[in-house]
C-alpha cells in the first residue's frame, strides 16, 4: 500500500466523507492514541491490526505498530497463552514507538481480557465481546467469576457489546454456517473502531474486496459485517456521549510513501544493495521465526533478478550463500539466533575465503529455542564472538522497521567493497512492526558496482587493496585466474596451504585490521542533545524510538540528558570513548542483560552503567524516564 503525502495525501472522495461525517457527529480532538486489538490466535487479531494500520496510513498519520503474536503454534484455544494482540499508536506528530499502554483495548473473549487488561491505561476504553464471556470460556482464562459483573474492570470506561451476536444477526441472510459466520465477527470491531478514529471507509470496502477477490462470498459477508460495526457505533447510545476521535494528519515531509514492516524492508533493501552494485541476488535460508517473512519476501521478487533456495537446514543455507558469493552473486543468509549458532563455521569460512556475504540476525529470546515469537537483543555478543578462532566481521544494527532498508544496502556495499561477511542485526519488534516509509526517489542511493579482476597479469590471490585491505573479487572461470581458496590456512600471498605460525599471525592480524578499515564508512557520531552534561544513553538498534523520546521528555523537563544510537556495532567509532567521558554518567539501554556495555566498559574504560530488560518485549518510554530520573536533576 501506497500513499502519496502532499496535495493527493488523501483522495477528495474519502476526504468528503469524512468531512460529512465529522460535521454531522461530535468528537473529541487528541494528539495522539494507542489502540491494541486481542483475541484468540484464530480470531484474526493480525488482519484487523493491519488493516486499521493501512487506513491510518492513508489517513495521514504517523504510526508505528507492534503485533504480539503467541509464542505456542497451537496454544489451546481460549486460554491466555493463546491470545494474540496488535498495538498501534498514531499521531499528528512525529513518534517513535507503538506507544506504553494502550489507550483502548479491544478484547474479544476473556482470555484477552485477562491477557491485557493490566497493560490498559488507567481511564482508558475497554471494548469487549461480551458473546464470548460464556462459563467455559471463562473458566479457560482462569476467571472464576465473570470479570465483567465485578470491580475487575471499573478503572475504566467499558463498553460492553455482544459482537459474536451482532455479527450473526448482520449474516442472517447469508447462507453462511455458524462457524464461518462467526469467523468474520473481527470485521465488526475493525467497522467500530474506524467509526471510533474516522478512518476512511470507501478504501476499507475496496482492501476487503481485493483480499477476498477468490472468495466473493466471504468478501461480501465481511464488508456486510464491517458495515454493521461502523453504524453500530454511529447509532448505539454508548457512543452517543463521547463521539467519535480525531487524530489531525502529520506533518510528514511531501513525498510518496508506503506502510512498511522491518521484514519487507530488509528484503527490498538486499534487492536494491544488488541491483545498485550490478550483482543478482542468491538468498538461502531455512524456515525460522522471525525471520522466514524475509524469505517469503524475497520468493516473490524473482524478476528482479533474485534466486531463493529454501535449504534442508540452516547449515546448508549458509554454504548455498557462500557458494553463491564465490560464484560472483550478492549471497545472503538470514535466521534468528539459534540458526545463526548453526551457520557459525560456515560464517568462519566465509571471512577465510575473503568473500562478501550478509547474514541477516532477526533476534528472538533465548538460549535455545527461547520465545520465537519475542524479541530480544541478546545476541550480540554472538555476532561479535559467536565463531572459533579469530573470526572478525562488521556488525550494523538497524534501528526502526523503515531503517532496516537502508541498513540492509549498508550491510551489503560494506561486504563488496571489503570482501568480507557483514552481520545485519534486526530483531523481531523491527521485524514484524511497521512505520510510514518515504520511498527514495530514482538516483538518491549512490550505486557502487562490483569489480570482479580480469586482468591475470601477475595475479596473487590474496594480493589486497591498499585502502581497504581486500583481495580481488575474480568469477570461477576467468582465464588465467584459476585460483585456490578454502577453510585451511593460505598463503599471505599466493592463497596455497600453510602452515606457517608467522604466516597464520600476519593472516588473522590483517583480516582484524580489514574489518577495522571499516570505521572510514562509519558516519559521524549524531549526539541527541548536547555533547556534553549529566547523563548520555548509549542505545543500538531497536531502542532508538523509546530512548529518543524518553529523552525528549526529560529534557523539557530541564535535565541535562542526551543520547547517541550507534549503528555499527564492530568496528566501534573510535571517538565514542571522547563523548562518553564528556558526561557524568553513562546509561546502557539493552534488552539483554548487559553486552554492550561490557564491550563499552572494556573497550574505551568508562564506567557505564547497564540498563537491562529480557521480558520479550520492547522497552517503555517510561521506563527509561524513571531510569533518567533516578540519575539526573532538574535545572531551571
Amino acid at each position: 500500500m501506497e500513499t502519496q503525502v502532499g496535495e493527493s495525501q488523501v483522495s477528495q472522495a474519502s476526504d468528503a466523507q469524512n468531512q460529512s461525517a465529522r460535521t454531522e457527529r461530535p468528537f473529541r480532538e487528541v494528539e495522539s492514541v494507542v489502540i491494541r486489538f486481542c483475541g484468540d490466535s484464530g480470531d484474526g487479531m493480525q488482519l484487523t491490526g493491519t488493516e486499521f494500520t493501512r487506513a491510518t496510513a492513508l489517513a495521514g498519520n504517523d504510526l508505528s505498530t507492534m503485533p504480539d503474536f503467541p509464542a505456542e503454534i497451537r496454544a489451546p484455544a481460549g486460554t491466555p497463552a493463546g491470545v494474540s494482540g496488535y498495538q498501534l499508536q498514531f499521531s499528528s506528530r512525529e513518534i517513535g514507538t507503538p506507544g506504553d499502554q494502550p489507550d483502548v483495548l479491544v478484547a474479544m473473549n476473556p482470555a484477552a481480557l485477562k491477557a491485557n487488561l493490566a497493560d490498559l491505561l488507567a481511564g482508558g476504553s475497554l471494548i469487549v465481546n461480551t458473546g464470548a464471556f460464556t462459563k467455559p470460556n471463562l473458566t479457560k482464562a482462569g476467571y472464576d467469576a465473570n470479570p465483567l459483573e465485578d470491580d475487575t474492570v471499573a478503572a475504566y470506561k467499558v463498553y460492553k457489546i455482544d459482537i459474536t451476536r451482532l455479527t450473526k444477526l448482520a449474516l442472517a441472510s447469508s447462507g453462511l454456517d455458524n462457524k464461518t459466520a462467526d469467523r468474520c465477527k473481527n470485521f465488526f470491531a475493525l467497522g467500530l473502531a474506524f467509526w471510533m478514529f474516522e478512518r476512511p471507509v470507501e478504501s476499507e470496502l475496496d482492501a476487503i474486496r481485493a483480499k477476498f477477490g477468490k472468495k466473493p462470498i466471504l468478501a461480501e459477508a465481511n464488508i456486510t459485517v464491517f458495515k454493521a460495526g461502523y453504524h453500530y457505533g454511529e447509532t448505539a447510545e454508548v457512543f452517543a456521549e463521547t463521539g467519535s476521535v480525531r487524530v489531525r494528519k502529520a506533518p510528514l515531509p511531501t513525498g510518496r510513501y508506503r506502510n512498511i514492516m522491518g521484514n519487507a524492508a530488509t528484503a527490498l533493501g538486499l534487492v536494491t544493495a544488488a541491483r545498485l552494485a550490478k550483482l543478482d541476488l542468491v538468498y538461502a535460508g531455512y524456515p525460522i521465526t522471525p525471520a522466514s517473512s524475509i524469505l517469503h519476501e524475497l520468493a516473490g521478487l524473482r524478476a528482479h533478478g533474485v534466486t531463493t533456495f529454501q535449504a534442508e537446514d540452516e547449515i546448508a543455507a549458509a554454504c548455498a550463500a557462500v557458494g553463491a558469493s564465490f560464484g560472483g552473486a550478492l549471497g545472503v543468509t538470514g535466521s534468528s539466533g539459534p540458526g545463526i549458532a548453526l551457520k557459525g563455521e560456515t560464517i568462519g569460512l566465509a571471512v577465510s575465503l575473503e568473500l562478501p556475504l550478509v547474514i541477516v540476525n532477526v533476534q528472538r529470546g533465548g538460549p535455545s529455542t527461547g520465545l520465537p515469537t519475542k524479541t530480544e537483543q541478546a545476541d550480540l555478543m554472538q555476532a561479535l564472538y559467536g565463531r572459533n578462532g579469530e573470526c572478525p566481521v562488521p556488525v550494523i544494527a538497524a534501528c526502526t522497521p523503515a531503517d532496516c532498508f537502508y541498513a540492509a544496502i549498508e550491510a551489503a556495499r560494506v561486504a563488496i567493497k571489503y570482501m568480507t561477511p557483514v552481520m545485519l542485526l534486526t530483531d523481531g519488534y523491527l521485524a514484524n512492526g511497521s512505520e510510514p516509509w518515504q520511498l527514495p526517489r530514482p538516483g538518491e542511493i549512490a550505486p557502487f558496482p562490483a569489480v570482479f579482476r580480469d586482468d591475470p597479469e601477475d595475479y596473487k590471490v590474496y594480493r589486497r587493496d591498499e585502502t581497504t585491505l581486500a583481495r580481488a573479487w575474480v568469477r570461477p572461470g576467468t582465464p588465467g585466474l584459476a585460483h585456490r581458496i578454502g577453510g585451511i590456512e593460505k598463503d599471505a600471498l599466493t592463497g596455497n596451504v600453510s602452515y606457517d605460525p608467522d604466516n597464520h599471525d600476519w593472516m588473522c592480524r590483517i583480516r582484524a585490521a580489514k574489518v577495522e578499515r571499516v570505521q572510514n564508512e562509519v558516519p559521524a557520531l549524531k549526539v541527541n542533545g548536547p555533547d556534553e552534561g549529566e547523563l548520555l544513553l548509549v542505545g543500538w538498534g531497536s531502542t532508538y524510538g523509546a530512548i529518543n523520546a524518553a529523552v525528549a521528555q526529560a529534557r523539557a523537563e530541564g535535565r541535562r540528558v542526551s543520547s547517541v544510537h550507534l549503528r555499527w556495532l564492530n568496528p566501534l567509532d573510535g571517538k565514542l570513548g571522547e563523548l562518553m567521558r564528556r558526561f557524568t554518567r553513562v546509561l546502557v539501554p539493552e534488552m539483554n542483560l548487559g553486552q554492550l556495555v561490557q564491550i563499552l566498559r572494556a573497550r574505551f574504560l568508562v564506567d557505564a552503567e547497564p540498563l537491562t530488560k529480557v521480558m520479550g518485549q520492547p522497552f517503555k518510554i517510561a521506563e527509561l524516564c524513571r531510569a533518567i530520573e533516578k540519575r539526573t536533576t532538574v535545572r531551571n
